[in-house]
């Protein structure tokens, strides 16, 4: 798919790009994304919540009273979990969310969330910027000149290497983030509702991979 590239302005500059269809161009599959989004959230859970079990919560650990012949409920010691105070009983243990997905999974997740973004119209491809000094009203302007509006829409502003002037223009935006190409994945794909490539960004999906 062909798409031109504008200036900071939001005019076209008479240069285009052509994304690859095997990238841009496939259909969806929803399953693999969703099992993407799910293990990206999974891995974001910390898995530290616990509670005590009777073993660890305080109090003696002597027998209440006698076995038998009292007429009431045969007890242990005061750390049962029927009392108040006592251990909790099949309580959560710190354990890993963490959920293992084939690496060919992850791409296909990855080519499908940018198709579905191709398919939204949703893919704006931007000349290099040049900002000197960082400045999120500036920053802003020109996403407004691409008809982006950030109180709204959340964006992902995509760059080929990391650019500290870009960085610090927009992390003030609540709604825009700032990425490399190299470590965008579906979920920051799916959930953003315009993806902004630079220029250069843009361009490594349509160079020749180098052959070991």
């Amino acid at each position: 798919m062909k798409i031109d590239i504008l200036n900071i302005q939001g005019k076209q500059t008479g240069r285009s790009i052509d994304l690859p269809e095997e990238i841009f161009g496939v259909e969806p599959n929803n399953h693999v994304i969703y099992l993407a989004v799910k293990q990206y959230l999974a891995a974001q859970r910390q898995g530290t919540h616990k509670v005590k079990t009777r073993a660890e919560v305080k109090g003696a650990s002597r027998k209440l009273h006698k076995q038998k012949g009292t007429g009431g409920a045969r007890k242990g010691n005061i750390r049962n979990p029927l009392y108040k105070g006592g251990g909790t009983i099949f309580g959560p243990k710190p354990h890993s969310w963490a959920i293992k997905l084939n690496r060919k999974v992850k791409d296909l997740a990855k080519i499908s969330a940018l198709s579905v973004k191709a398919k939204e119209n949703s893919i704006i491809i931007v000349e290099d910027l040049a900002i000197q000094t960082p400045k999120t009203k500036e920053f802003v302007g020109i996403l407004k000149n691409l008809n982006i509006n950030v109180e709204g829409k959340k964006t992902m502003f995509i760059t080929p290497e990391y650019n500290e002037s870009v960085y610090l223009s927009l992390r003030n935006i609540p709604t825009v983030d700032g990425a490399m190409l190299s470590d965008i994945n579906t979920y920051d794909i799916m959930n953003s509702n315009f993806l902004v490539f630079t220029e250069s960004a843009a361009k490594i999906f349509t160079e020749e991979p180098v052959e070991a």
